[in-house]
């Protein structure tokens, strides 16, 4: 019965772990035909005759003979935007940004190291954000060339917001005009987009916006998400990479729409949720491509229409992201543990509030959660001393009925009922921990707030694994950078320490396999990051504090 305790709990730890990897998203609701997303509502757009008609910024020359209008050429145009928070670089070629760089995060935990660039195109790879409006005619790969009068934006920590404005006629005889609203203390940028009319046909077509990105080869850490999510009917719809190689479709309520890596997220998010379609698609070159399109513009001669977004360019910080609206903390999502993680997420970031240190933060959330579960695992301890006492008279029985497992099985369920002991009590509370210990799994390690927060001496960054000195050569089953995983290995002593303080089960065999679990853990635990370590540690010194206690006072 205790081997099979001991594998069960294995087991359930690794298929947890390939659950966790693994869950998949819901299923897409199949997109409605043409003719219905044309009657969809088009509350994101407001129509507005009466508004005189938008003047190009250059006027257009005409062709009398084909009677079309001619486009002045207009070369590209680099403007530079910075504030307090971010670098940027927006081009006149389609109203793109090409750099988008955060002064606050960098690529290491040193702060000499480059900035966080959000844009991860290589030169002809994509825009990464572009809003067009798509008439169906024009080649999709044909850029607006708009004109701004700007070079350079800069706002200090006193600004007021600033705004910079494109704008541009198309040989199809529309005006589009696009204007960029920057905060000094903000990562959202607010959008304005503005579409009139200016020929004698009817214009038809629909706002396209598209987010382009570069999905990393190699993926950091496989308990956090990348890819493209977007709020779809109120329900968070994740997409990882290799889910969009086939083109996906899907139309429903589109709230917003970002591409998310570990740390950081780019989103673009209409002023109301209103009826829209998703396309999202995995090029041949490796680059995400995602579009939200809304619902269809029916525009008249001389007739207007207008619509806002929203752009997120920032960390996947749960207190900014809940200050944006629109449910974009729903963003941050830890899986299948979500119920559970939140309120230990929200915990965590309160104690370091107050000890401005989230090792330090960590050790006390491990108290506050081994005080919860004191109740259990102090049964489980009894539990297992009691089942201690037994081993003498279950000795017995197996050797008496060891050509007969049927009867032997009936004769110890008799012992644990004469001496009411459960069998499952001692491993009943850790089964029971283990979703807590995967909510902190996902926490620890796809936490913003951990990224580079330092501890203590060489544990100086609590979401990565814990490495004293750098050795120029590899170890086997750790990841780089190579040299002592000191918690790590405190950690596997504890755990030993742990186990030789524990009944040992009568069976040789099973006292074997018990203390294998430590080995097993350490090497388990290498390349974890230390944060999920320490916890780890903290719970295993509290666990050996009771133990003794409990020892002691039934000695």
């Amino acid at each position: 019965m205790e081997k099979r305790m001991i594998v069960a709990f294995v087991l359930s730890f690794l298929i947890l772990m390939v659950w966790s990897f693994l869950f998949a998203p819901k299923k897409d609701q199949p997109p409605p035909s043409e003719k219905t997303v044309q009657k969809k509502d088009q509350k994101t757009l407001s129509k507005s005759p009466e508004m005189p008609v938008l003047k190009p910024a250059i006027s257009p020359k005409v062709d009398q003979k084909r009677d079309t209008l001619i486009k002045p050429k207009i070369e590209e145009k680099e403007i530079k935007v910075e504030t307090p928070l971010y670098r940027a670089v927006f081009s006149s070629a389609g109203a793109i940004i090409k750099s988008f760089k955060l002064k606050r995060y960098h690529l290491t935990k040193d702060p000499d190291s480059p900035l966080i660039e959000l844009v991860h195109l290589e030169e002809n790879g994509g825009d990464f954000i572009k809003i067009d409006f798509d008439t169906h005619e024009n080649p999709k790969n044909e850029k607006i060339m708009y004109h701004v009068k700007e070079d350079s934006i800069y706002l200090d920590p006193e600004s007021s917001p600033r705004e910079l404005t494109f704008s541009s006629i198309t040989s199809e005889g529309f005006s589009l005009h696009q204007t960029f609203r920057f905060y000094p203390d903000r990562y959202d940028i607010d959008l304005l987009i503005k579409l009139a009319n200016n020929s004698d046909k009817r214009l038809e077509g629909n706002l396209r916006a598209q987010l382009t990105n570069l999905p990393p080869k190699d993926k950091k850490s496989y308990y956090s998400f990348v890819g493209v999510a977007l709020l779809l009917n109120d329900e968070l719809e994740e997409i990882k990479p290799e889910k969009m190689e086939e083109e996906r479709d899907i139309s429903g309520k589109i709230g917003w729409m970002a591409y998310e890596d570990d740390y950081f997220l780019s989103a673009i998010i209409p002023k109301d949720e209103t009826e829209g379609r998703f396309k999202g698609r995995l090029l041949t070159s490796g680059i995400l491509k995602a579009s939200y399109i809304t619902p269809a513009i029916d525009l008249k001669s001389s007739e207007q229409v207008s619509s806002q977004f929203t752009l997120y360019l920032g960390p996947r910080d749960l207190d900014i992201l809940k200050q944006m609206g629109k449910k974009l903390d729903r963003a941050i999502n830890f899986g299948w543990t979500d119920i559970i993680a939140k309120p230990l997420h929200y915990a965590l970031r309160f104690f370091n509030r107050y000890v401005n240190n989230f090792g330090v933060s960590i050790i006390i959330l491990t108290i506050l959660i081994k005080i919860i579960f004191w109740p259990l695992t102090h049964k489980s301890y009894k539990s297992m001393k009691e089942m201690q006492k037994l081993q003498p008279l279950m000795a017995k029985i197996r050797e008496k009925y060891k050509d007969n497992k049927e009867q032997m099985n009936k004769e110890l369920m008799a012992l644990y009922k004469t001496y009411k002991v459960n069998p499952m009590g001692g491993c009943l509370p850790m089964i029971i921990q283990i979703p807590v210990f995967f909510a902190l799994f996902r926490i620890l390690g796809n936490s913003i707030e951990l990224r580079h927060a330092p501890f203590i001496l060489w544990v100086n960054d609590l979401s990565a694994p814990d490495r004293l000195f750098n050795f120029p050569f590899q170890i086997p089953f750790m990841s780089p950078p190579y040299g002592i995983p000191v918690l790590t290995l405190l950690m596997g002593a504890s755990m030993f320490i742990q186990q030789k303080m524990t009944p040992t089960p009568g069976d040789p065999t099973q006292a074997k396999m018990m203390m294998f679990l430590p080995v097993i853990f350490t090497a388990m635990f290498i390349n974890f990051p230390s944060g999920l370590v320490l916890y780890w540690l903290t719970n295993n010194v509290l666990s050996i504090g009771q133990q003794y206690r409990i020892k002691k006072s039934s000695a």
